[in-house]
């Protein structure tokens, strides 16, 4: 079997600058999203996690690189050399570039700053000298200009390509002689313009490509993933407010030579920047009208008033209510919005028009419409029709075995949300009030979450929904929360299958412990599987039971990152509405028997008959390495089941157990490493 490459690493490890990696994370994610996942990995992930199948991009970006030597040297950078050679593609950006150069020759002669040696890397295979230009100063900007570059078009032969540009610069080195290394597989993609503060031998090159085994490494001095709009022009340096207006004149071409550096490195990059989209509305209704305002009502003792308007103030958002007989007089709302509105809302207005405007999406006040007359109108929420929903919730209720029918009755939506995970599982007064099967759902998330270090790409035309469930402590001898995430796992599958009439034989599986895979449509053999779909759980103990948050990212009618339910040639094609109905009232009944039976024979047995994993013999790297046949999971606390194997695979009679939350599993490499 085969996966995907689809993450975008990018460090943020020791090392590393909070800034530096948020401007790659928003510079990256503009171009490469939704294709590509654009997410953060840490040290110990990249020492000790299965990242390399499914890595398309790893990425360093500025900082300090004696930082990423301490954490890396040895195993760390033996992975990722072996990650490139075998087809990885490496992006080393200012400290990233001197990182991934043979030798690292930094102010020479400065003794409080000097920083002089080999590194492991080695994909430049000769010097990385810096800096470039005197005056630089750690975590600060008194070093910065904005230096021109000359591209390389007969290296750059792909996109728009620039003559000439000017990059953030406060810094990085010059590669030296780097013409004189062409026959080491290296070309210069762009060189500096101006007179160097150090001797760089043979040309100025500040961007170089190394082909590496069979991937690449791409290493810059400069910045060109810094977006001007993202400098602080409030910044008490002399003459700086120059800086970021050269930069800003230059800011289109600076954005190609980023494209075109991305698809030198084989990335699928757009040919638009993707905007930040503005959060919008979030729409509260409930199949039975009256129960949006017993809801209000049991939040009464949260929801505070400033200037005749209601809020609710929590950990991590502010939501503003509203009602809908105030939201019709459209503008006129908006002009008389409150002062707290405007003041945590001027940022994500300042961002309509600049792409690569960062915004704290945290600090954005949340428009709560509270529909407690009639259910949302299609033209306020044109991309999810709430009447659809409804009508199928309903439908499948009343055709469905469960006794307890509750889950996706009351329903939070937004077109444009920040993750429907965050929204309830960090909001904690909030979350302590909802009931069980309180649902919100999405059509676009902008900080979408998963399990540990991952993310799922959420574009529009993935299904992404997260539900609560008030697990009860009297319930864990019997029914252990743990089991939850295979139960969301088994109701989408259930609920893709049992979707309507010729749906069963759509082929989608469980991997464990929580995702869902797909057969790839492009094998006509059928014997490779995509991801599709991913499972989050978050549970916090609170007076007398767990309060879990289940977030679903599922993707249905979108044909990136990897593909989607409607490219498995269904019988019709899926609707959003519809899934999330039947999905919610497969895990009501799967939940409701759960808590009566616990994970029994039954559950066993339909888990078992959706799995990837049946016999499947892995290795167990915490084991020493050794070899292992899985045999399923364990009824009492959700553990996998592991039997060693000896001489020629066969049975040594011992059984292991593994944790879902402490382990990971390479399903494509059959390998199973221990988290730290």
């Amino acid at each position: 079997m085969a996966t995907k490459r689809m993450n975008i690493l990018v460090y943020s490890g020791n090392g590393s600058t909070v800034e530096s990696v948020r401007h790659c994370l928003y510079s990256l994610r503009r171009l490469l999203s939704p294709t590509y996942a654009v997410i953060t990995v840490s040290g110990n992930a990249i020492i000790k996690e299965p990242w390399t199948a499914s890595c398309a991009l790893l990425v360093f970006p500025g900082g300090a690189d004696l930082g990423y030597c301490r954490t890396l040297n040895g195993e760390g950078n033996r992975r990722i050399r072996q990650y490139v050679e075998r087809g990885g593609r490496y992006l080393g950006l200012c400290a990233g570039g001197y990182y991934g150069s043979k030798r690292c020759e930094f102010e020479v002669g400065n003794k409080t700053m000097e920083v002089v040696g080999n590194r492991e890397l080695a994909f430049f295979p000769g010097t990385c000298r810096g800096c470039a230009f005197s005056g630089f100063i750690y975590h600060s900007e008194e070093g910065t200009r904005a230096s021109q570059l000359r591209t390389s078009k007969v290296a750059l032969s792909k996109g728009s390509v620039p003559d000439v540009f000017r990059s953030y610069y406060n810094g990085g080195g010059v590669f030296v002689d780097a013409p004189k290394y062409k026959s080491h597989g290296v070309e210069v993609l762009a060189s500096f313009t101006e007179e160097l503060d150090v001797d760089s031998g043979e040309g100025s090159a500040s961007v170089v490509y190394c082909e590496i085994g069979d991937g690449a490494a791409l290493l810059t001095s400069t910045h060109p993933e810094f977006a001007a709009v993202n400098l602080d022009p409030q910044v008490n340096v002399p003459g700086y407010d120059k800086i970021i207006k050269a930069l800003k004149e230059d800011d289109q071409q600076r954005a190609d030579f980023l494209k075109a550096c991305l698809l030198k490195l084989g990335l699928q990059v757009n040919q638009e920047q993707t905007a930040a989209p503005s959060l919008s509305r979030l729409h509260l209704s409930s199949t039975e009208v009256s129960n949006t305002s017993v809801l209000v009502e049991a939040l009464r003792d949260i929801i505070t008033e400033q200037n005749g308007e209601e809020y609710i103030i929590d950990e991590n958002d502010t939501f503003h209510l509203e009602k809908p007989s105030k939201w019709s007089l459209g503008s006129v709302t908006d002009t008389l919005q409150s002062k707290a509105d405007e003041k945590h809302e001027s940022q994500q207005d300042r961002s309509i028009g600049e792409p690569d405007m960062n915004i704290d999406y945290n600090k954005v006040v949340k428009r709560l419409l509270v529909h407690d007359k009639d259910l949302p109108d299609c033209k306020d929420t044109p991309y999810f029709n709430h009447h659809a929903y409804v009508a199928n919730l309903k439908h499948y209720q009343n055709h469905s075995e469960g006794k307890c029918q509750t889950f996706g009755h009351v329903l939070l939506y937004g077109e444009v949300v920040t993750s429907t995970n965050t929204l309830l599982e960090k909001n904690t007064a909030l979350l302590r009030r909802l009931p069980t099967g309180f649902t919100a759902t999405a059509t676009v998330q902008v900080a979408g979450r998963g399990r540990g270090t991952n993310v799922w790409v959420s574009p529009a035309g993935s299904l992404m929904f997260s539900t609560v469930i008030r697990h009860q402590m009297s319930l864990m001898a019997q029914a252990p929360v743990v089991f939850l995430q295979y139960l969301v796992a088994l109701a989408i599958v259930e609920g893709v299958q049992t979707y309507d009439h010729g749906y069963h034989r759509i082929p989608v599986r469980l991997k464990w412990p929580n995702d869902i895979y797909a057969s790839d449509p492009a094998d006509p053999t059928a014997k490779t599987f995509v991801k599709i779909g991913g499972i989050l759980v978050n549970s916090h103990y609170s007076d007398s039971e767990y309060l879990s948050v289940v977030g679903v990212g599922l993707n249905t009618t979108n044909a990136s990152p990897t593909t989607s339910l409607n490219a498995l040639n269904p019988p019709a094609p899926f609707t959003l509405e519809k899934l999330l109905a039947r999905i919610l009232t497969c895990f009501s009944a799967l939940y409701e028997r759960f808590t009566r039976t616990g994970f029994d024979k039954d559950f066993e047995d339909l888990y078992y008959k959706h799995w990837l994993h049946t016999e499947q013999i892995v290795t167990l790297d915490a084991e020493g390495g050794i070899r292992a046949r899985l045999k399923g999971i364990t009824t009492d606390w959700g553990l996998l089941k592991a039997e060693e194997l000896g001489w020629e695979d066969r049975p040594t009679g011992r059984i292991l157990t593994l944790q879902s939350d402490s382990n990971s599993f390479d399903f494509f490499k059959g390998l199973i490493k221990q988290k730290v």
